[in-house]
């Protein structure tokens, strides 16, 4: 999602300035909630972090809920943008996996507060907590997809397939990314992808 659409509808920034307070409130958005949570954040706490004042915040946001909606989609549309760009030119199959996977890693120890406010999500705004796995997964399985008709990646159901690549990945980067951040990332992505390539099946 392009930063302007963050703004509630009708606030979008207009100016370079204006883009640049809208990311600063984002950010203090993502710190406010990361640690305090959705129920005891607050907008006073969000502009206070910001460096901005009150006004600023209504210039783009109606709400604390409106400014959590577009923290949400912010922080999943930086998740894609990061895991894509970890994707090395001409990755396919279980290799374009698992540099995905070393971006997302790397994302989550950079950006530990995410795990709590998509888990927020869930009861704050199901809506974008929903389309930030929905979002996650579709990605994965068009990767999937353009690997089988590269003939590198079996025929099956992507869709299934997508959805446990993700959960798996979604839990390496609590355990790996948030709980505990000491081992390299590379390491930890390559075990993954000789979990995917070469199964539990001894051969």
């Amino acid at each position: 999602m392009a930063q302007d659409s963050a703004a509630s509808p009708g606030k979008v920034p207009r100016t370079a300035r204006g883009r640049e307070t809208l990311r600063k409130l984002l950010d203090a958005a993502a710190a406010e909630f990361g640690e305090r949570g959705f129920h005891e954040a607050s907008i006073s706490g969000i502009t206070r972090r910001a460096g901005t004042a009150l006004g600023s915040f209504y210039t783009y946001f109606d709400s604390k809920d409106a400014i959590f909606t577009a923290l949400v989609r912010d922080m999943s549309a930086r998740v894609a943008t990061t895991a894509a760009a970890a994707v090395s030119e001409g990755a396919t199959g279980l290799r374009r996996e698992r540099e995905a996977l070393v971006g997302f890693l790397h994302f989550a120890r950079e950006h530990k507060e995410i795990y709590r406010i998509i888990d927020e999500a869930e009861f704050a705004d199901p809506e974008s907590y929903r389309a930030h796995y929905e979002g996650t997964a579709t990605r994965i399985a068009a990767r999937l997809a353009e690997g089988v008709q590269a003939g590198i990646v079996r025929h099956g159901d992507q869709e299934v397939r997508a959805w446990a690549i993700m959960g798996m990945n979604v839990f390496l980067g609590l355990r790996y990314g948030v709980w505990d951040d000491s081992r390299p990332v590379e390491e930890i992505a390559e075990v993954a992808a000789d979990l995917l390539g070469e199964g539990l099946n001894r051969r």
